[in-house]
């Protein structure tokens, strides 16, 4: 009786006792309850491989398959300079010898520009010696074997905005060094974050792109050309994952690289804390795709995201592998369990403390 009488106190010692978190018996125990929608899956190989998504990053057959702006095209919003040499002692606009200087010719909006007995004429697209060529056929009906010349000042219009993580943000013209995103980041004077988890994002009109920075230098197709009036967002990787119960210490923590592994993930926050873990119950809470789900699961009933909880054993033989190679994503939290003596302890100390604390009130009171 003694016996049965000191298991139900430790029992219920045990229910009342401060810890981190519930046991990894009470969390398989909650998956099997009928009203329970969280599904608990020891990771093993296959596991981890069906598992593994990566965030796909990269710019679409728009951005990629667009070529570089010519360094001599003109577009709207360039300035040009339009010297005219007339054949004739008085012509319509000066006479012979002394040429017309036209400074500061705005290409406006439509990309049009106006010279006088020329008219209004179409100046984007065209390069400086092409629209020379057009203002001479226009200036011919009216003046002999008119001579022109054509200066552009480069990209006053073909302009793009670089602003975020970088050393300079401001508006940099499209020029011949710097027609490509990888030389225009390097014209602001590169990131000001970790390139490990810094992100490129080009906005185009209502089309936007974005691109892990080291993906940008390894992949020469996402190093796209540059287009008039994009918009360049450098910023960090904002992925995080949530670690709890007994690790190094418990908190939030930002993605340090693209791609991250369960054991790396508990190596960022100290690892396990030796005294109290249980390399038998780390958790890995998700809400996971419908697709990996029904994988995961074997079943092809799962219509929307399902609730799992991927249990790692680092005990088995594989346990160490499996956890290097099972992926953590964005908005995991990662809880490891107390081990079961830890519990055992903690009721032992709770029912010894107060006989323990009687004892030396004892004591002191007999003056011992």
């Amino acid at each position: 009786m003694l016996c049965l009488g000191l298991s139900a106190t430790l029992l219920s010692s045990a229910c009342g006792l401060p810890r981190s978190g519930p046991s990894r018996g009470e969390i398989f125990a909650g998956s099997n309850f009928e009203n329970s929608n969280t599904f608990v899956v020891d990771v093993d190989g296959r596991i981890a491989q069906a598992t593994n998504i990566r965030p796909g990053l990269g710019f679409g057959p728009a951005f990629t398959g667009a070529g570089r702006v010519g360094s001599d095209t003109i577009s709207a919003g360039d300035t040009l300079t339009v010297s005219i040499w007339e054949n004739v002692d008085q012509g319509v606009l000066t006479s012979r010898g002394a040429p017309t200087q036209l400074q500061e010719v705005q290409v406006d909006g439509d990309g049009d520009i106006f010279i006088p007995y020329a008219g209004r004429l179409k100046a984007a697209g065209h390069s400086p010696e092409a629209l020379r060529n057009i203002i001479t056929e226009r200036l011919a009906a009216q003046t002999p074997d008119p001579q022109v010349a054509v200066a552009r000042a480069a990209g006053d219009g073909a302009t793009v905005s670089v602003m975020g993580d970088i050393a300079q943000q401001g508006v940099y013209a499209i020029e011949r060094p710097t027609r490509t995103l990888s030389a225009m980041i390097a014209r602001a004077g590169g990131v000001s974050i970790k390139p490990d988890v810094a992100k490129i994002t080009v906005t185009r009109g209502s089309s936007s792109g974005t691109v892990w920075l080291k993906e940008l230098y390894a992949n020469p197709r996402m190093d796209i050309a540059l287009r008039p009036g994009d918009v360049i967002l450098v910023e960090k990787d904002t992925r995080s994952y949530t670690a709890l119960g007994a690790t190094g210490h418990q908190s939030r923590v930002p993605f340090e690289a693209q791609s991250l592994t369960a054991l790396e993930a508990l190596a960022t926050v100290g690892g396990l804390q030796t005294n109290i873990a249980d390399p038998k119950g780390i958790f890995i809470f998700r809400d996971e795709t419908p697709a990996v789900a029904r994988t995961v699961l074997g079943r092809a009933d799962i219509a929307g995201p399902q609730r799992i909880a991927y249990v790692l054993n680092l005990t088995e033989p594989n346990g160490m592998f499996v956890a290097r190679e099972f992926m953590i994503r964005d908005g995991d939290t990662i809880y490891v369990t107390e081990a079961p003596y830890v519990r055992w302890m903690k009721t032992l100390a709770a029912l010894t403390g107060p006989v323990t604390s009687a004892n030396s009130i004892d004591s002191l009171a007999s003056g011992n």
